[in-house]
């Protein structure tokens, strides 16, 4: 749930035995787990109800028993059966045979609406950046570098990390986006989205096993989405130090003027924009080392990322005075 992760004020999280880690657990986070694996659209699911939510508190309880391997995380700090690979090759073979079975899709991570106003507003952040069109607080010295872009879609090239099912590039390519890629570590997902790819009409779209982590890939795109995939990296137990791995990754992916697009449930967009910040900083501090530069002195590189725009149309609600919203879209541009 983006924004809302509240222990109750008396709880000391040091002092709780294992056997009572489900007791962090609120009703909120049931309620977020659960809709990762429950939240249904056009595409169909594979889960009845009833097991979606099993599968939501047997997670949590996991997330909640299973403590970071840093002292100093505090309870957002756990991990989950979702941060390891096994569980999404399971996860995926039983989809891509319920594809074969019975032609279903399988879940839509976050649900289609999420994915839609993802899509759309992504596209036409696209096309002012096209135009040379930013966001006021982003500095019009750079419009003209991004400007030089295509300013139809099809001249976009598009990555999608932890692309699942595929469904997201489905829905870019509808809007006009032609060079599209999507990558997933797990062999299982890459194969289901060929083939619902295949099914639906997108034979264009290109599929290819990677992990992001320790990529293959040796070019670079205009726009890399990102739903849900930083969110699964950090519940691993290592998770800090893998999500240090996927911002050194991602920021050789994306091309210099292009977009990082990143859908989270586990992170605001003030905790996204923090995180760039530190990747920021730390950028900063090793370019500062000595002989960082062979012992001469260079200019400072520009910072990898910098905060651009959000979506601000997510439903929000309130809790304990706090205002919040279960998904963040966040977009970066690449210096």
């Amino acid at each position: 749930m983006a924004g809302m992760r509240l222990l109750p004020e008396d709880s000391d999280v040091s002092q709780l035995r294992p056997s009572a880690a489900t007791d962090l657990i609120s009703d909120d986070d049931r309620s977020v787990a659960a809709d990762s694996w429950s939240i249904k659209s056009e595409y169909g699911s594979t889960l009845d109800d009833e097991q979606r939510h099993a599968d939501a508190t047997e997670a949590l309880n996991y997330r909640a028993e299973y403590s970071s391997d840093k002292d100093e995380q505090d309870g957002e700090g756990v991990s989950s059966m979702l941060g390891f690979q096994s569980y999404w090759d399971a996860a995926y073979a039983d989809e891509l045979a319920n594809f074969r079975e019975h032609g279903h899709t399988g879940e839509v991570w976050f649900g289609g609406d999420v994915m839609e106003n993802v899509v759309s507003w992504t596209k036409g952040l696209c096309m002012d950046i096209s135009k040379g069109h930013l966001p006021n607080h982003v500095a019009d010295a750079d419009s003209e570098s991004v400007g030089q872009h295509e300013k139809e879609m099809s001249g976009w090239s598009v990555l999608d990390i932890g692309t699942g099912n595929g469904l997201l590039l489905q829905e870019l390519a509808k809007q006009g986006f032609s060079d599209l890629t999507g990558t997933d570590y797990s062999e299982g997902a890459v194969d289901l989205a060929r083939s619902l790819a295949d099914r639906d009409g997108f034979a264009s779209l290109k599929f290819l096993v990677d992990d992001i982590l320790e990529t293959k890939l040796d070019k670079r795109f205009l726009l890399v989405m990102d739903k849900g995939t930083l969110d699964a990296i950090g519940l691993h137990p290592d998770g800090p130090f893998k999500r240090l791995m996927y911002w050194d990754s991602v920021s050789r992916l994306v091309a210099p003027g292009g977009l990082l697009v990143i859908t989270s449930c586990n992170s605001t967009k003030d905790e996204l924009v923090e995180e760039v910040d530190t990747l920021n900083r730390r950028r900063h501090a090793a370019c500062q080392e000595p002989g960082a530069a062979g012992g001469q002195e260079a200019s400072v590189d520009p910072p990898p990322f910098r905060y651009l725009d959000h979506i601000r149309t997510y439903p929000t609600f309130t809790f304990g005075g706090s205002v919040g919203s279960r998904v963040a879209t966040v977009a970066f541009l690449r210096n």
